[in-house]
Order: structure tokens, then C-alpha cells, then sequence
């Protein structure tokens, strides 16, 4: 299997679980294994999903995805399921953030 491929199904079943684990909890609080599931597939999404061309792109949209789940989290507070799912999406997304941000900063300091 392609590493492409590999990343487009981390992305798919990252956003599945986000969505399936939130919609089935019943309390606002986070499961340790979701996250970590969540985390590592994050992680993977980074390392092989997103192109040099997509690094303002992604992390401009992943600054918007914890502002406004943020936001919404504290809104929608009342329903926990919502709660949990913006959240786990959050937790999925953070990592990928973190991955993409630190290749950009290698990929600057290497050329300058």
C-alpha cells in the first residue's frame, strides 16, 4: 500500500472515530485510548498527507478548527455528544498541526 494511501485512510478513520466515539459518549470527558488512537492518527496525517504547497492552508484551517470548536465546546455545552465529538476532532487534528509545523520550521532552517 502506498504511503498516500496510507495517510488518505489515517485522515478517513481519524474522522470516523472522532465522530463515532463522540456520538456514542455520554459525559464530557475524554477517553484515554480514543485520544491516544486519535493522536497517533493525527500524527500520521501530518507526516504523510500534507505537501509543502498545503502547510499556510492546513495550519491556518486547524487554527480555525480549535477556535471555533473551542467556541462551539463551550456553546453546545449542554449536549455532550457534540461536546465529544468537536473535541475528539480537536485531539485528532492538534497533532497533525503540530507535525506540519514543526517540518516547516525544519524545512526553513535547512534552507537558510
Amino acid at each position: 500500500m502506498k504511503l498516500q494511501k496510507v495517510g488518505e485512510l489515517a485522515f478517513i478513520l481519524g474522522v470516523a472515530i472522532a465522530v463515532i466515539a463522540g456520538l456514542a459518549s455520554y459525559a464530557v470527558t475524554q477517553n484515554i485510548g480514543v485520544a491516544a488512537v486519535l493522536a497517533i492518527l493525527g500524527i500520521v496525517v501530518g507526516l504523510l498527507n500534507i505537501t509543502e504547497k498545503e502547510v499556510v492552508p492546513f495550519l491556518a484551517a486547524v487554527i480555525a478548527l480549535v477556535v471555533s470548536g473551542s467556541s462551539l465546546s463551550v456553546i453546545l455545552s449542554g449536549i455532550p455528544q457534540i461536546v465529544m465529538v468537536l473535541q475528539n476532532i480537536v485531539v485528532f487534528a492538534a497533532p497533525a498541526a503540530l507535525v506540519v509545523a514543526l517540518k516547516a520550521i525544519a524545512s526553513l532552517s535547512s534552507s537558510a
